[in-house]
């Protein structure tokens, strides 16, 4: 039996068919300008490799100029007036190394409108990329040289951040630029409906190995997202390897597919461009795309050559080039100096010391001087400024034309925003929990994030690595379709499907969707799987958040990364499931104010908690719950503070009598309820008199006033303290100060090793955390402490 492909709703075609059918669309005139903007691009190019100095990829930033160029001067709708407006199409770099590429771009696009139509610019200088900002290529912002402060000329990131206008993303990081550029067209297509923005992803054959891409491919497949567009830069070069993928026969070092092929198996439109430098193909491809009428996502894939015509070809010029000032460098650029005014410089005056890179302020000098030249060609080419002023004219135009408007009844997530800043110390009544049922902490946050969704008519997708019943996070699309989203066949559905068990990809997706700005994204696994899995994207999300503060001050768009089946409690699943470390991997390890991890031990806590943390806004949300059922507690009974006490991050669960009495301090829903429901009334027996705290939120405690925060937990009380955690060690140094209360702290690895299998008391037991094992180590540090 033959292995064929069965039939998928994308189509394959090849686009010398297409031309064989149709008129060119680019006239002989057009080609020679663009051929004049290409030859002017590279030279940027090649300028900002030799003078940042030697850093950057030349390579891949030229192998995919000409088409970049396709989409900024043909196919896109933007308004380049308004780099931040929503309806517009958006070009994305999967591929953050080719940022050389893209700064060029924006630097010529603005350029040709100051010499002939400064109106079409934005007002503010700082929504431009002009080419004195070229100075600032992968320079820090601290840095002090005379011409990058006398032009103020911006810092540009060696990979895309929003800090630089057009770029909504944080990417470049082993793939995740796919995914997190898939969810922001999610995000356009969930808000515009049929008529909505796309998004263009740049990405080379390199950049589709990781798994986490054909995951994302997977899902943009499965999703019918048809507004993506994603560009494959084919040029078989990468870091190590000149023959990344198999092709014609022989098999590739790294895979053993072509891009068309991995697209096309993924249920993508595919369109083949062999000569990614022949502007025919590469208009006509870009032509086709946008006419693609089967609700599937189009990948179009060019053939190209890395390096092309920059001297060093393949993967010698991928993070590489010619050294600083050598001659390669200047036989490279000779094309563009044979037609322009002259020569550029070559630093003979200031000695080797351009040659050495010692000394800053000549190197800039003569970047600058550089610089001054690419202006005057382009100042002395009014045909190729007119055609380049024309094409970007006619990009607003378009745009204006398509009336894109967002949906009727569509997603309102400042709602959400709204809701969690009148009532994180009031639970709605249907959300209150009646002392003595039985119920998890998943499932009470599953429940808090449907009433978010349905309030919010539908702002939340939900996401899970093939748990989203296991971890009750399914619960958060009650209320709308049933099934996972389909942008064609099933638009009503809050749940997405990612690829499977696939955290990675998921991550990246939701950090995208919730970048677009109308929605946010809650996505689910065990925690020992998703905080490292997720770890990547969520800390581009962060750093996405913060950059784009440089242009448009706002709070920050949050995920929600639920790290389920937490702790000692998935014991049946073993030491490689119920893992302690995943909440050392998250907390207190991003700047303050972009992550907040959640650790609520009792399910009353899940209101609150997660009402606090949204309405601080961070980037990142990443609630810690376990599995089993627990009893709902009466904590007034009990003597323990109510569950809102946790919105302080962390809090007196319970007081002393006495000043000097001993100081506890819990963190985790496995150790908490043993003490509560174990320990507690042996030690009450015994009439120990101690302050219990307990730790909701590291970053929660930390984003309080300092007044706040000694009031709450006493410096005092840590160094006298111990503590008992189901996470690791290293996440109570913050609360316990002491060399003899860090000894006696109980935490799962005590015992030097890796637990078993088992239920969970079983498990806790093993690890000296059940209730007992508490009740004899408090009493031996009490007794120790004096």
């Amino acid at each position: 039996m033959a292995l064929t492909l069965a039939t998928r709703r994308g189509t394959y075609c090849d686009v010398t068919d297409e031309l064989k059918r149709g008129k060119p669309p680019v006239s002989a005139q057009q080609i020679r300008l663009l051929d004049e903007f290409d030859l002017i691009y590279r030279t940027l190019c090649t300028l900002l490799f030799n003078y940042v100095p030697a850093s950057g990829h030349p390579g891949g930033s030229i192998s995919a100029g000409r088409f970049m160029a396709g989409l900024i001067l043909g196919c896109m709708d933007y308004d380049i007036s308004r780099p931040g407006r929503e309806d517009a199409d958006v070009i994305s770099l999967g591929a953050g190394h080719k940022t050389m590429g893209l700064y060029s771009l924006w630097a010529m696009r603005t350029e040709a409108l100051r010499i002939a139509a400064p109106r079409l610019l934005p007002r503010e200088e700082r929504l431009r990329v002009r080419l004195e900002d070229l100075l600032g290529f992968r320079r820090n912002p601290i840095t002090q040289t005379p011409l990058l402060k006398k032009l103020k000329a911006k810092v540009l990131d060696g990979h895309p951040t929003p800090a630089t206008p057009f770029v909504r993303l944080s990417t470049g990081a082993s793939g995740v630029g796919i995914g997190s550029s898939i969810g922001l067209a999610l995000g356009a297509l969930d808000t515009y409906g049929g008529n909505a923005p796309r998004v263009h992803i740049v990405e080379g054959e390199g950049g589709l190995t990781p798994g986490r891409v054909s995951e994302a491919l997977a899902a943009a497949g499965t999703a019918s997202l048809k507004n993506v567009v994603l560009h494959v830069d084919w040029n078989q070069a990468s870091i190590d390897s000149s023959h990344v993928c198999r092709e014609n026969g022989v098999p590739g070092d790294y895979v053993q597919w072509t891009p068309a092929e991995l697209a096309y198996l993924h249920d993508w439109n595919v369109i083949f461009v062999p000569d990614g430098k022949d502007w025919q193909q590469i208009f006509t491809a870009q032509k086709k795309a946008l006419e693609m009428n089967n609700s599937q996502p189009t990948a179009i894939v060019y053939r190209t050559i890395k390096g092309w015509r920059y001297g060093i070809e393949g993967k010698g010029s991928h993070g590489a080039g010619h050294k600083l000032c050598a001659e390669g460098f200047f036989d490279t650029l000779r094309p563009f100096t044979d037609t322009s005014q002259g020569p550029l410089p070559r630093c003979e005056t200031s000695g080797q010391k351009c040659r050495s890179g010692k000394d800053a302020e000549i190197l800039e000098g003569c970047f600058w001087e550089s610089l001054q030249a690419v202006r005057k060609a382009l100042e002395g080419n009014r045909a190729l400024v007119g055609m380049i002023v024309e094409r970007i004219a006619g990009a607003k135009e378009r745009l204006d034309r398509s009336r894109r408007k967002p949906r009727r009844n569509g997603p309102k997530i400042d709602t959400i925003y709204e809701i969690a800043s009148q009532s994180a110390g009031k639970t709605p009544k249907e959300l209150v929990l009646t002392p003595g049922a039985a119920t998890t902490l998943r499932a009470e946050l599953g429940r808090v994030l449907n009433y978010y969704n349905k309030k919010s008519n539908g702002a939340l997708f939900a996401a899970a690595a093939d748990l989203l019943g296991s971890t009750s996070l399914g619960t958060v699309g009650e209320g709308f379709a049933g099934g996972y989203y389909n942008a064609a066949a099933n638009p009503g559905s809050r749940l997405l499907a990612t690829g499977g068990i696939c955290e990675d990809a998921m991550t990246a997706i939701l950090s995208g969707l919730a970048t677009f700005g109308r929605h946010s994204g809650a996505g689910s696994s065990y925690g020992a799987f998703l905080a490292p899995l997720g770890h990547i994207a969520a800390r581009l999300h962060a750093i996405g958040n913060q950059a784009r503060q440089a242009l448009e001050k706002g709070p920050y768009r949050p995920i929600i990364l639920v790290c389920a089946h937490a702790g000692l409690k998935t014991g049946e699943d073993g030491p490689t499931h119920a893992d302690p470390q995943p909440l050392q991997i998250l907390q207190e390890n991003f700047p303050r104010g972009t992550m907040i991890t959640l650790t609520p031990w009792d399910p009353q806590e899940l209101w609150p908690l997660m009402a606090a943390a949204l309405n601080r806004r961070p980037a990142v949300i990443a609630p810690f719950v376990t599995r089993p059922t627990e009893k709902v507690l009466d904590r007034k009974a009990l003597g323990l503070a109510p569950a809102h006490s946790a919105t302080s991050g962390v809090y007196l669960l319970r007081g002393a009598r006495k000043k000097n009495a001993g100081v506890v301090v819990l963190q985790g829903s496995d150790v908490a309820y043993a003490f509560v429901e174990e320990a507690l009334p042996l030690l009450d027996k015994k009439g120990v008199d101690l302050f219990v705290y307990y730790v909701a939120s590291v970053e929660l405690f930390d984003l309080l006033p300092k007044r706040m925060q000694e009031k709450t937990f006493p410096e005092e009380h840590a160094r006298r303290a111990m503590g008992i955690t189901g996470f690791t060690l290293p996440t109570m140094y913050r609360w316990i100060r002491s060399d003899k209360g860090r000894e006696m702290t109980l935490h799962p690895y005590l015992k030097g090793h890796f637990l078993g299998s088992g239920q969970a008391h079983m498990v806790l037991a093993e690890a000296g955390l059940a209730g007992k094992s508490q009740f004899k180590t408090i009493m031996k540090y009490l007794k120790v402490k004096g």
